[in-house]
């Protein structure tokens, strides 16, 4: 009897797992950027403090607050591969964490990326 719990409790797991990553991949193209973030996160607050700098639309959900949020989590390490906050998304598409924004920014990348997405507009991304 022990097996056929444990298999009913896997399936249940499968079953919600697949239910928050379909909810995740939802909230991730919601808006032009999106932030999964933690509200305790120094790197989840240069993410958003550089968003606010460059004038840019962006939404955050803050997974720590949330009564789902550690099944979101689950489902965004499952989803990108990336297991820490912040999880950024630009139009609709994973970019990584602080690392990978500071970089991008560094780069020249990061405010065309929010000009496509329709983050900032094209007449204000002198930044």
């Amino acid at each position: 009897m022990g097996s056929i719990l444990g298999s009913q409790k896997t399936q249940g797991t499968k079953e919600e797992m697949e239910t928050a990553l379909n909810k995740t991949k939802q909230i991730a193209a919601s808006s032009p950027v999106f932030v999964f973030s933690k509200t305790y996160c120094g790197y989840c607050k240069r993410v958003k403090d550089l968003l606010k700098q460059l004038g840019a639309t962006y939404k955050v959900l803050e997974m720590d607050i949330e009564s789902d949020g550690d099944e979101i989590h689950a489902a965004l390490t499952e989803w990108t591969g990336q297991r820490t906050v912040p999880n950024v998304f630009i139009g609709g598409k994973h970019i990584g964490g602080c690392d990978s924004i500071l970089e991008k920014h560094r780069a020249g990348q990061l405010i065309p990326l929010l000009t496509d997405a329709g983050a900032i507009a094209k007449n204000s991304a002198q930044l």
